[in-house]
Protein backbone atom coordinates (compact mmCIF):
# COMPACT_ATOMS: atom_id res chain seq x y z
CA UNK A 1 0.00 0.00 0.00
CA UNK A 2 1.51 3.32 -1.10
CA UNK A 3 0.96 6.72 0.35
CA UNK A 4 -0.86 9.25 -1.82
CA UNK A 5 0.94 12.50 -2.79
CA UNK A 6 -1.45 14.37 -0.50
CA UNK A 7 -0.47 12.16 2.47
CA UNK A 8 3.24 12.57 1.72
CA UNK A 9 2.80 16.34 1.43
CA UNK A 10 0.96 16.54 4.75
CA UNK A 11 3.70 14.50 6.47
CA UNK A 12 6.35 16.77 4.96
CA UNK A 13 4.53 19.87 6.20
CA UNK A 14 4.19 18.35 9.67
CA UNK A 15 7.92 17.59 9.73
CA UNK A 16 8.77 21.12 8.59
CA UNK A 17 6.42 22.58 11.20
CA UNK A 18 8.33 20.93 14.02
CA UNK A 19 11.82 21.02 12.48
CA UNK A 20 12.90 24.48 13.78
CA UNK A 21 11.87 23.67 17.37
CA UNK A 22 13.58 20.26 17.18
CA UNK A 23 16.75 21.91 15.83
CA UNK A 24 16.72 24.48 18.65
CA UNK A 25 16.22 21.73 21.24
CA UNK A 26 19.01 19.75 19.59
CA UNK A 27 21.35 22.72 19.95
CA UNK A 28 20.56 22.89 23.66
CA UNK A 29 21.26 19.17 24.02
CA UNK A 30 24.53 19.58 22.10
CA UNK A 31 25.60 22.42 24.41
CA UNK A 32 24.87 20.28 27.48
CA UNK A 33 26.87 17.37 26.06
CA UNK A 34 29.78 19.33 24.57
CA UNK A 35 30.30 22.05 27.16
CA UNK A 36 32.67 24.93 26.51
CA UNK A 37 31.82 28.44 25.42
CA UNK A 38 28.57 27.42 23.70
CA UNK A 39 27.10 26.62 27.13
CA UNK A 40 27.18 30.32 28.00
CA UNK A 41 25.64 31.39 24.68
CA UNK A 42 22.83 28.83 24.83
CA UNK A 43 22.28 29.57 28.54
CA UNK A 44 21.60 33.23 27.81
CA UNK A 45 19.36 32.09 24.95
CA UNK A 46 17.27 30.02 27.36
CA UNK A 47 16.95 32.95 29.77
CA UNK A 48 15.73 35.10 26.89
CA UNK A 49 13.37 32.28 25.87
CA UNK A 50 11.50 32.79 29.15
CA UNK A 51 11.54 36.57 28.75
CA UNK A 52 10.27 36.41 25.14
CA UNK A 53 7.65 33.77 26.00
CA UNK A 54 6.10 36.25 28.42
CA UNK A 55 6.26 39.03 25.85
CA UNK A 56 4.61 36.68 23.36
CA UNK A 57 1.62 36.19 25.68
CA UNK A 58 0.95 39.93 25.75
CA UNK A 59 1.89 40.74 22.15
CA UNK A 60 1.37 37.49 20.25
CA UNK A 61 -1.75 36.19 21.98
CA UNK A 62 -3.42 39.39 23.20
CA UNK A 63 -2.26 41.53 20.26
CA UNK A 64 -1.03 44.39 22.48
CA UNK A 65 2.25 46.30 22.38
CA UNK A 66 4.80 46.66 25.17
CA UNK A 67 8.23 48.28 25.04
CA UNK A 68 8.65 48.15 28.80
CA UNK A 69 9.13 44.47 29.64
CA UNK A 70 12.71 45.23 30.68
CA UNK A 71 11.24 47.14 33.63
CA UNK A 72 9.77 43.95 35.10
CA UNK A 73 12.94 41.99 34.44
CA UNK A 74 14.80 44.74 36.31
CA UNK A 75 12.43 44.57 39.29
CA UNK A 76 12.87 40.82 39.61
CA UNK A 77 16.63 41.00 39.04
CA UNK A 78 17.32 43.80 41.51
CA UNK A 79 14.96 42.39 44.14
CA UNK A 80 16.74 39.05 44.06
CA UNK A 81 20.20 40.66 43.87
CA UNK A 82 19.64 43.02 46.81
CA UNK A 83 17.93 40.47 49.02
CA UNK A 84 20.58 37.78 48.49
CA UNK A 85 23.80 39.82 48.22
CA UNK A 86 22.95 42.49 50.82
CA UNK A 87 20.59 40.80 53.26
CA UNK A 88 21.61 37.18 52.86
CA UNK A 89 18.25 35.77 51.76
CA UNK A 90 18.22 32.34 50.08
CA UNK A 91 17.89 32.65 46.26
CA UNK A 92 14.55 30.83 46.05
CA UNK A 93 12.89 33.03 48.68
CA UNK A 94 14.36 36.17 47.09
CA UNK A 95 13.09 35.07 43.66
CA UNK A 96 9.57 34.59 45.05
CA UNK A 97 9.70 38.02 46.67
CA UNK A 98 10.79 39.50 43.33
CA UNK A 99 7.90 37.80 41.53
CA UNK A 100 5.37 39.12 44.05
CA UNK A 101 6.83 42.64 43.83
CA UNK A 102 6.75 42.47 40.02
CA UNK A 103 3.13 41.29 39.93
CA UNK A 104 2.07 44.14 42.25
CA UNK A 105 3.96 46.72 40.16
CA UNK A 106 2.47 45.30 36.94
CA UNK A 107 -1.03 45.65 38.39
CA UNK A 108 -0.42 49.21 39.60
CA UNK A 109 1.14 50.21 36.27
CA UNK A 110 -1.15 48.25 34.00
CA UNK A 111 -4.48 49.25 35.55
CA UNK A 112 -4.36 52.84 34.23
CA UNK A 113 -1.94 52.29 31.33
CA UNK A 114 -3.93 49.60 29.53
CA UNK A 115 -6.74 52.06 28.91
CA UNK A 116 -4.51 53.26 26.06
CA UNK A 117 -4.32 51.63 22.65
CA UNK A 118 -1.94 51.39 19.72
CA UNK A 119 1.09 53.66 19.65
CA UNK A 120 -0.12 55.47 22.80
CA UNK A 121 0.20 52.20 24.73
CA UNK A 122 3.60 51.59 23.14
CA UNK A 123 4.84 55.02 24.23
CA UNK A 124 3.49 54.56 27.76
CA UNK A 125 5.19 51.18 28.22
CA UNK A 126 8.42 52.61 26.78
CA UNK A 127 8.29 55.33 29.42
CA UNK A 128 7.88 52.69 32.14
CA UNK A 129 11.06 50.97 31.03
CA UNK A 130 12.98 54.25 30.96
CA UNK A 131 11.72 55.23 34.42
CA UNK A 132 12.80 51.94 35.99
CA UNK A 133 16.18 52.26 34.29
CA UNK A 134 16.67 55.74 35.79
CA UNK A 135 15.59 54.46 39.21
CA UNK A 136 18.26 51.74 38.96
CA UNK A 137 20.85 54.39 38.08
CA UNK A 138 19.90 57.03 40.66
CA UNK A 139 18.94 54.92 43.70
CA UNK A 140 22.58 54.29 44.53
CA UNK A 141 22.03 53.45 48.18
CA UNK A 142 20.21 50.28 47.07
CA UNK A 143 21.32 49.52 43.49
CA UNK A 144 24.85 50.97 43.67
CA UNK A 145 24.18 52.85 40.42
CA UNK A 146 26.41 52.12 37.44
CA UNK A 147 28.80 50.19 39.70
CA UNK A 148 26.17 47.50 40.02
CA UNK A 149 25.77 44.73 42.58
CA UNK A 150 28.25 41.87 42.66
CA UNK A 151 28.64 38.80 44.84
CA UNK A 152 25.18 37.45 43.96
CA UNK A 153 25.08 33.76 44.93
CA UNK A 154 24.43 30.97 42.44
CA UNK A 155 21.06 29.29 42.16
CA UNK A 156 20.38 26.62 44.71
CA UNK A 157 18.34 25.34 47.62
CA UNK A 158 19.93 25.16 51.06
CA UNK A 159 23.53 23.99 50.83
CA UNK A 160 23.07 22.70 47.28
CA UNK A 161 24.12 25.20 44.61
CA UNK A 162 24.28 24.96 40.83
CA UNK A 163 27.94 25.83 40.38
CA UNK A 164 28.90 23.98 37.18
CA UNK A 165 28.00 25.37 33.75
CA UNK A 166 26.29 22.15 32.72
CA UNK A 167 24.15 21.99 35.86
CA UNK A 168 23.06 25.58 35.33
CA UNK A 169 22.28 24.92 31.67
CA UNK A 170 20.19 21.85 32.50
CA UNK A 171 18.25 23.89 35.06
CA UNK A 172 17.71 26.71 32.55
CA UNK A 173 16.53 24.19 29.95
CA UNK A 174 14.00 22.80 32.43
CA UNK A 175 12.77 26.31 33.26
CA UNK A 176 12.47 27.18 29.56
CA UNK A 177 10.47 24.00 28.84
CA UNK A 178 8.15 24.71 31.78
CA UNK A 179 7.61 28.31 30.63
CA UNK A 180 6.81 27.21 27.06
CA UNK A 181 4.53 24.42 28.33
CA UNK A 182 2.67 26.92 30.52
CA UNK A 183 2.38 29.26 27.53
CA UNK A 184 0.97 26.42 25.39
CA UNK A 185 -1.57 25.46 28.04
CA UNK A 186 -2.58 29.09 28.45
CA UNK A 187 -3.00 29.53 24.67
CA UNK A 188 -5.31 26.51 24.43
CA UNK A 189 -7.35 27.41 27.49
CA UNK A 190 -10.51 29.49 27.63
CA UNK A 191 -8.37 32.42 28.76
CA UNK A 192 -6.04 32.05 25.77
CA UNK A 193 -8.91 31.85 23.30
CA UNK A 194 -10.32 35.03 24.82
CA UNK A 195 -6.95 36.77 24.35
CA UNK A 196 -6.86 35.73 20.69
CA UNK A 197 -10.42 37.00 20.26
CA UNK A 198 -9.63 40.44 21.66
CA UNK A 199 -6.44 40.63 19.58
CA UNK A 200 -8.63 40.35 16.48
CA UNK A 201 -11.20 42.92 17.56
CA UNK A 202 -11.78 44.30 21.03
CA UNK A 203 -15.30 45.43 20.11
CA UNK A 204 -16.21 41.96 18.85
CA UNK A 205 -14.71 40.42 21.99
CA UNK A 206 -16.84 42.72 24.15
CA UNK A 207 -19.92 41.70 22.17
CA UNK A 208 -19.13 38.08 23.06
CA UNK A 209 -19.13 38.98 26.76
CA UNK A 210 -15.34 39.11 27.24
CA UNK A 211 -14.14 41.58 29.86
CA UNK A 212 -11.44 43.09 27.64
CA UNK A 213 -9.84 45.26 30.28
CA UNK A 214 -9.57 42.44 32.79
CA UNK A 215 -8.10 40.01 30.27
CA UNK A 216 -5.55 42.54 29.02
CA UNK A 217 -4.47 43.34 32.58
CA UNK A 218 -4.14 39.64 33.45
CA UNK A 219 -2.05 39.00 30.34
CA UNK A 220 0.11 42.00 31.23
CA UNK A 221 0.72 40.67 34.75
CA UNK A 222 1.53 37.15 33.48
CA UNK A 223 4.03 38.53 30.96
CA UNK A 224 5.59 40.63 33.75
CA UNK A 225 6.01 37.52 35.91
CA UNK A 226 7.80 35.77 33.04
CA UNK A 227 10.11 38.79 32.75
CA UNK A 228 10.76 38.77 36.49
CA UNK A 229 11.74 35.09 36.41
CA UNK A 230 14.13 35.67 33.51
CA UNK A 231 15.71 38.64 35.32
CA UNK A 232 16.17 36.61 38.48
CA UNK A 233 17.76 33.72 36.59
CA UNK A 234 20.07 36.15 34.81
CA UNK A 235 21.54 37.70 37.95
CA UNK A 236 22.09 34.36 39.67
CA UNK A 237 23.80 32.89 36.60
CA UNK A 238 26.02 35.95 35.97
CA UNK A 239 26.50 36.91 39.62
CA UNK A 240 26.28 40.61 38.81
CA UNK A 241 23.69 43.22 37.83
CA UNK A 242 23.98 46.81 36.59
CA UNK A 243 21.55 49.20 34.84
CA UNK A 244 23.13 48.62 31.40
CA UNK A 245 21.97 45.01 31.51
CA UNK A 246 18.30 45.97 31.68
CA UNK A 247 18.31 48.91 29.25
CA UNK A 248 16.67 49.37 25.84
CA UNK A 249 19.08 46.92 24.26
CA UNK A 250 17.21 44.16 26.11
CA UNK A 251 13.91 45.28 24.59
CA UNK A 252 15.31 45.48 21.05
CA UNK A 253 16.88 42.04 21.37
CA UNK A 254 13.64 40.54 22.70
CA UNK A 255 11.60 42.03 19.85
CA UNK A 256 14.09 40.65 17.33
CA UNK A 257 13.89 37.18 18.88
CA UNK A 258 10.09 37.28 18.98
CA UNK A 259 9.62 38.23 15.33
CA UNK A 260 12.42 36.03 14.00
CA UNK A 261 11.17 33.03 15.97
CA UNK A 262 7.50 33.59 15.24
CA UNK A 263 5.15 35.89 17.12
CA UNK A 264 2.02 34.18 18.37
CA UNK A 265 3.56 30.69 18.22
CA UNK A 266 4.43 28.59 21.26
CA UNK A 267 7.93 27.54 20.16
CA UNK A 268 8.79 30.86 18.49
CA UNK A 269 10.47 32.32 21.61
CA UNK A 270 12.83 29.32 21.89
CA UNK A 271 13.67 29.32 18.18
CA UNK A 272 14.22 33.07 18.04
CA UNK A 273 16.33 33.17 21.21
CA UNK A 274 18.62 30.34 20.07
CA UNK A 275 18.98 31.68 16.51
CA UNK A 276 19.67 35.27 17.57
CA UNK A 277 21.99 34.04 20.33
CA UNK A 278 24.07 31.89 17.97
CA UNK A 279 23.96 34.10 14.87
CA UNK A 280 26.65 36.59 16.01
CA UNK A 281 28.92 33.66 16.93
CA UNK A 282 28.36 32.09 13.51
CA UNK A 283 29.43 35.17 11.56
CA UNK A 284 32.54 36.16 13.54
CA UNK A 285 34.69 35.08 10.59
CA UNK A 286 33.35 38.07 8.63
CA UNK A 287 35.19 40.37 11.09
CA UNK A 288 34.59 43.98 10.01
CA UNK A 289 31.43 43.00 8.11
CA UNK A 290 29.72 41.25 11.02
CA UNK A 291 27.06 43.92 11.53
CA UNK A 292 26.31 44.03 7.80
CA UNK A 293 25.92 40.26 7.56
CA UNK A 294 23.88 40.16 10.77
CA UNK A 295 21.47 42.81 9.51
CA UNK A 296 21.18 41.19 6.07
CA UNK A 297 20.41 37.80 7.65
CA UNK A 298 17.63 39.30 9.78
CA UNK A 299 16.13 41.12 6.79
CA UNK A 300 16.16 37.95 4.66
CA UNK A 301 14.46 35.95 7.43
CA UNK A 302 11.72 38.55 7.87
CA UNK A 303 11.19 38.93 4.10
CA UNK A 304 10.97 35.24 3.23
CA UNK A 305 9.47 34.07 6.54
CA UNK A 306 7.34 37.00 7.76
CA UNK A 307 5.66 34.72 10.27
CA UNK A 308 9.04 33.78 11.74
CA UNK A 309 11.12 30.62 11.46
CA UNK A 310 8.41 28.69 13.31
CA UNK A 311 6.18 29.19 10.23
CA UNK A 312 8.67 27.50 7.90
CA UNK A 313 6.03 24.99 6.76
CA UNK A 314 3.78 27.84 5.62
CA UNK A 315 6.63 29.35 3.58
CA UNK A 316 7.32 26.03 1.86
CA UNK A 317 3.61 25.46 1.26
CA UNK A 318 3.34 28.87 -0.41
CA UNK A 319 6.36 28.13 -2.61
CA UNK A 320 4.94 24.77 -3.68
CA UNK A 321 1.58 26.36 -4.42
CA UNK A 322 3.27 29.04 -6.55
CA UNK A 323 5.36 26.55 -8.54
CA UNK A 324 2.57 24.00 -8.99
CA UNK A 325 1.33 23.86 -12.63
CA UNK A 326 -2.16 25.16 -13.19
CA UNK A 327 -4.76 22.49 -13.86
CA UNK A 328 -6.16 22.44 -17.36
CA UNK A 329 -9.85 23.12 -17.58
CA UNK A 330 -11.70 20.66 -19.76
CA UNK A 331 -13.59 22.29 -22.65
Amino acid sequence: MTNSPATISSKLMAALRHAPAIAAAGMVAYAIADGGYIVTVVGFGLIYTIFVAGLNIFMGYAGQTSFGQNAFAAIGAYASAVLTATYGWPPLLAALAGIVATAICAFVIGYPTLRLKGHYLAMATLAIGLIIYEVAVQWQSVTNGYMGISGIPALGIGHYELLSDRAQLIFLAIMAVLSLAASWLLRHSRFGRALVALSGSEDAARALGINVRQYKLTAFIISAIYASISGTLFVHIVGFISPEMIGMNMVILAFTMLYVGGIGTTTGPLIGAIVIGLLPESIRSFKDYQDLVYGAALILILIYAPGGIASLDQVVKKLLRTKAPAKEVAP
